[in-house]
């Protein structure tokens, strides 16, 4: 594992805690269901690609944590309301009860509505010191951007509507570039504009990057759903091929998921080659992201 991940992941955390400590209680239940499914573990991808992308390019670490916790307070929303029984119907989360089995499907509602609109709170009110007015607005945009019907929604929308049917390896890519890979381009995008660089040439290259890992990471989720195991996981192992959804081994075959997934990596590295900054610890994640066993 990257030794600066667990760093990232401790950091991040302790600014969610303390973000929600000062909600003021307007009702109990509601908050221990935001707390419970925000605090409740997980890789934080997406804040470690915010802090990694930031610090490489120069941004104040102290900017980053707003941008970092916005992120997985949206994507936690989405996990929240992916497992529902309307979505997924998943009774398992990060090897805990999914939010609506551990308390009730409205409060599970209410509670990933609670955290969307929690993201663009922290995006909005963080006491910035080098974020000039105009990125500011530019990071508020691009989450709304990249989370509804042109990003994770449209791609969630295309994953419903296609389970049990035949899909072509296009069409799933182009799924999970909308449904993962959208939130994976905005961590990269929002270190970016933190940093106050404005180089187009290199916002290019690490979105090039980030696309090539949120596929990737995809990838071997749909390896892992074959060969991992639930304790490991942390959610049901085998929940897409009961559910009879497109994957990537479904596709190509085991192997050749495999061979893609390598593929990917070597796509994600050669983007940071053109970079004029120190990249080992992107390329040291992408390597981890296909490398993961949960």
């Amino acid at each position: 594992m990257l030794a600066s991940l667990p760093q990232c992941q401790q950091r991040v955390e302790q600014f969610m805690t303390d973000a929600l400590a000062v909600r003021s209680i307007t009702d109990d239940k509601l908050l221990a269901a935001m707390r419970y499914s925000l605090l409740l573990g997980g890789k934080r991808v997406r804040p470690f690609l915010v802090y990694s992308v930031g610090q490489m390019l120069g941004a104040n670490p102290a900017d980053l944590d707003g941008p970092a916790a916005a992120i997985e307070c949206l994507h936690t929303y989405s996990l929240i309301h992916d497992d529902l029984p309307a979505m997924d119907d998943d009774d398992l989360r990060r090897g805990k009860p999914t939010c609506h089995k551990a308390f009730d499907e409205a409060t599970a509602i209410l509670a990933g509505d609670a955290l969307q609109a929690l993201a663009f709170e922290l995006l909005c009110s963080h006491p910035y010191q080098q974020v000039n007015l105009a990125s500011q607005l530019e990071l508020v945009k691009q989450l709304a951007l990249h989370s509804g019907y042109n990003g994770m929604c449209g791609g969630q929308a295309i994953d419903l509507a296609h389970t049990d049917k035949a899909m072509t390896l296009a069409a799933l890519e182009n799924m999970h570039q909308l449904k993962t890979g959208a939130l994976i381009e905005t961590s990269v995008r929002f270190g970016w504009l933190c940093s106050g660089k404005t180089d187009e040439n290199e916002l290019t290259a690490l979105i090039t990057y980030a696309r090539a890992l949120g596929l990737a990471f995809q990838v071997q989720d749909d390896i892992l759903d074959i060969e991992g195991d639930t304790a490991t996981l942390g959610k049901p192992q085998g929940s897409d091929l009961e559910a009879n959804k497109a994957t990537y081994p479904k596709l190509l075959g085991l192997e050749a998921a495999k061979a893609k997934a390598q593929m990917l990596l070597a796509e994600a590295k050669d983007a940071l080659s053109v970079l004029p900054y120190d990249t080992s610890e992107l390329s040291a994640f992408a390597h981890y992201v296909i490398a993961r066993s949960f």
